[in-house]
């Protein structure tokens, strides 16, 4: 039986985009409730209890209020936008998720990565498809006709021309390192030494650049509610806010899955299980959703432990601090070429 030939079936493969979709859902899902109750514990309380064993299922109670909401427009509104800019908010993920590997199989040695599509120049694809996302957020302040949106739609622009900057820098960095744009044979470049152990720096900065573009505290300044009621989304009710909703959850867990594949070493596996034929089916995706796991609890910790900062400190720490650590970061990479240490 030729197992490429399985593997590579358009079929099977727009089977598993499919699956890909709807597992990504879920973990947006677990992502809300985990978020909720690693909160609670910080803040010692117990967090959603009621709705099903340790509030397991509040998402769905969450689910069912949302559906059977009223769905308001505002009077003023331009309601094709209004309606029609969660849709593209939505889409810039689906898009996203089309050239997002989510891990891989190894099978009589060779590795086939579990991904719905390869291309030459995946991560500048992916990057563009997340970028979209602002289209979506100035639509739905801009037909809401209201200014508290507004703010926080232009907030939302100037931290995101701000930090794709140096975040752009950091990926053309890895790509540089690992001599290609596709994020397949960048993670499988890190098999022998991962490149946040090559290049610290650019791990951090496009961290911190990553939590911003993603608007995690405490970059969240576009929908403060302290200032800003919810920002850009205070308008929005019914499942138009949970779609609003959805879409930053499911971007937190594709930039983890980012974090991962550029600096962590993506699927590979240590040396010592890397010769246990039996077990790797399921050893390389489950070592790769592990770190996702991880880096996802690291950002909801830093939630609770870093003060939401003033737009203008915001702006500041990309363009006077972020920027010339990227640039160093990559003259740093260009320097380790030319020495031949890669």
């Amino acid at each position: 039986m030729d197992i490429e030939a399985i593997i590579y079936n358009p079929i099977l493969r727009g089977i598993f985009g499919l699956c890909i979709m709807g597992a990504v859902f879920g973990g947006a899902c677990v992502a809300v409730w985990f978020e909720r109750k690693l909160s609670a514990d910080v803040q010692q309380r117990y967090g959603p209890m009621r709705v099903g064993p340790h509030g397991l299922l509040q998402l769905v109670a969450d689910a069912i209020k949302l559906f059977t909401k009223e769905d308001i427009i505002p009077k003023n509104a331009d309601k094709l936008l209004f309606t029609s800019a969660p849709i593209l908010l939505m889409g810039s993920v689906f898009l996203m998720l089309v050239a997002m590997p989510f891990g891989a199989i190894i099978i009589d040695g060779q590795s086939y990565v579990l991904a719905a599509t390869e291309m030459d120049i995946s991560i500048l694809y992916i990057e563009a498809m997340s970028a979209i996302s602002i289209i979506g957020i100035f639509m739905v302040a801009y037909s809401a006709n209201n200014k508290f949106s507004v703010l926080g739609a232009f907030r939302n622009f100037a931290r995101m021309i701000g930090y794709e900057v140096p975040l752009g820098i950091c990926v053309v960095s890895v790509a540089i390192m690992a001599g290609s744009l596709n994020i397949v044979e960048i993670a499988e470049a890190q098999s022998p030494l991962w490149f946040i152990i090559m290049q610290p720096l650019g791990a951090i900065v496009f961290f911190i650049a990553l939590m911003a573009d993603m608007g995690r505290l405490p970059f969240d300044q576009n929908e403060s509610e302290e200032e800003l009621i919810a920002g850009w989304m205070t308008e929005y009710t019914s499942m138009r806010f949970g779609y609003c909703f959805f879409a930053e959850y499911i971007h937190l867990i594709l930039g983890s899955m980012l974090v991962v594949l550029l600096f962590l070493g993506g699927w590979n596996l240590p040396a010592f299980l890397t010769n246990i034929t039996i077990l790797g089916i399921i050893l390389p995706t489950a070592f790769f959703l592990l770190k996702v796991a991880l880096v996802i609890l690291f950002i909801i910790m830093i939630r609770w432990a870093v003060p939401r900062y003033r737009i203008d400190q915001v702006v500041d720490l990309s363009w006077k601090k972020l920027l010339p650590l990227a640039l160093l970061n990559l003259g740093w990479v260009i320097a380790l070429g030319l020495l031949g240490v890669y």
